[in-house]
């Protein structure tokens, strides 16, 4: 295993180069803690993709939560219920990830968790060669297809230094990191303890 620095548009561009190197609608998980930012990942790459002349799909994990009922059952704080009934990843992959696959049809939100209730929103149809970026919080190693899988890792030491008051999470994304294994599952893995001087791990 190699680690190598690279710049934050460098590391957009190796994720870019990824994605537009095959044709066709592509599905892109943008996996990691929330202060590491993998929404902002996601979000750099819309200009590139659509520069190569790609449609893009924006989905966020946290619009396929769980009804606060479920979420909650054993408390605000639990890290284990953090990790295992927060998302409703068959939601996801019903709604969004696998019939994107096959007709390029998508749900865009499924539950508003502020408000706890359902979005409503209708369907929508993506043409074809689209690529559909979703981000989100512990989304490897739960049956989620997608044609590529992107995850942003950083020491604990540094995850509970941003976390400040939810380092309640960090037993959940320890027990991630070691049940999912989500830096052997993903094909890019990037680190960002210092997120100015991201490092792309190379197997």
């Amino acid at each position: 295993m190699r680690v190598r620095p690279l710049s934050p548009d460098a590391v957009v561009r190796h994720v870019l180069d990824a994605v537009v190197a095959v044709p066709g609608r592509r599905r892109v998980l943008v996996d990691g803690a929330a202060p590491l930012r993998p929404a902002g990942l996601a979000d750099a790459l819309v200009d590139p993709l659509r520069a190569a002349g790609r449609a893009v799909v924006r989905v966020h994990a946290d619009d396929f939560l769980r009804p606060a009922s479920l979420r909650y059952e054993h408390g605000r704080r639990d890290p284990d219920a953090y990790l295992e009934d927060r998302l409703d990843a068959g939601a996801l992959a019903r709604e969004v990830l696998d019939p994107f696959a096959v007709d390029g049809t998508w749900l865009p939100s499924l539950w508003d968790a502020a408000r706890d209730r359902a979005t409503r929103a209708d369907r929508q149809h993506a043409p074809a060669g689209a690529v559909l970026l979703v981000d989100g919080e512990l989304l490897l190693g739960r049956w989620l297809d997608a044609d590529l899988a992107v995850h942003l890792t950083a020491r604990p030491a540094t995850l509970a230094r941003r976390l400040g008051d939810d380092a309640w999470q960090l037993p959940a994304f320890a027990r991630y990191e070691q049940e999912a294994t989500p830096q052997d599952v993903a094909d890019v893995v990037v680190r960002v303890d210092d997120p100015r001087r991201p490092a792309l791990v190379e197997r």
